[in-house]
């Protein structure tokens, strides 16, 4: 068996799913990955089925047939921590150790990152977002919930963009937080925390420095 079928039979038997299950999650009959590794027939799996194996595993394209395409992106993240490394069809954007207060706030240090958090290059394009401009950082506090709880992770896209409303992470008198952001009249904005607990701000455009949008979040159930 050729290495790219045994991978497949490997990682198969390591989810604990079978071959017709997966040839069913591809729209294909039953049979469709048994003849691929029994009879070699399909030669070669194609690439929209491969692109689905590979997310439903979690692994690269490459260990399923596709040819490498690794390519190293040398942005830097967040306050120009970090480097963005894609791999394949995936993107591993930096983790950093900073947390975006949704409470009363902490200091805004620049750092090293922790660790990568691996994101699909496909649902990022679909997205409109590119990977050397993202950084995931961790929520603090209490202040944006329901929508942000203490320890949920956000993905904040650093792109220049027209301002809109939305949850923004912000520095603000030498203090990092996510709040929810609407222009105000006169070159204000509304500072919003989602909690009611929490009083709304209105502050100078000038005094509120957007370091960017939240376009996703993460945490524990």
């Amino acid at each position: 068996m050729d290495p790219t079928r045994a991978r497949l039979v490997a990682l198969a038997a390591e989810r604990g799913v079978s071959l017709s299950a997966l040839s069913g999650l591809l729209g294909r009959n039953a049979a469709y990955l048994q003849q691929f590794v029994r009879k070699g027939s399909p030669r070669k799996l194609e690439e929209n089925d491969r692109r689905t194996l590979a997310e439903f595993f979690g692994v690269d394209e490459a260990e399923l047939g596709a040819p490498p395409r690794d390519t190293v992106l040398t942005v830097g993240g967040l306050g120009g921590a970090g480097a963005p490394i894609r791999t394949a069809d995936w993107a591993d954007i930096p983790r950093l150790p900073l947390g975006a207060s949704a409470g009363p706030g902490t200091i805004a240090q620049d750092a090293a990152p922790t660790d990568r958090l691996r994101f699909s290059g496909r649902w990022l394009r679909q997205q409109g977002l590119e990977p050397a401009m993202l950084s995931v950082i961790e929520v603090e506090g209490d202040s944006m919930e329901p929508t942000l709880r203490d320890g949920d992770e956000i993905l904040v896209d650093r792109s220049p963009r027209p301002l809109r409303s939305g949850l923004h992470v912000i520095r603000l008198d030498d203090v990092l937080l996510v709040k929810r952001l609407e222009p105000g009249s006169a070159g204000m904005l509304h500072v919003i925390s989602d909690n009611p607990a929490y009083p709304r701000m209105e502050r100078a455009r000038a005094e509120v420095a957007i370091i960017g949008r939240v376009v996703w979040k993460g945490g524990r159930v």
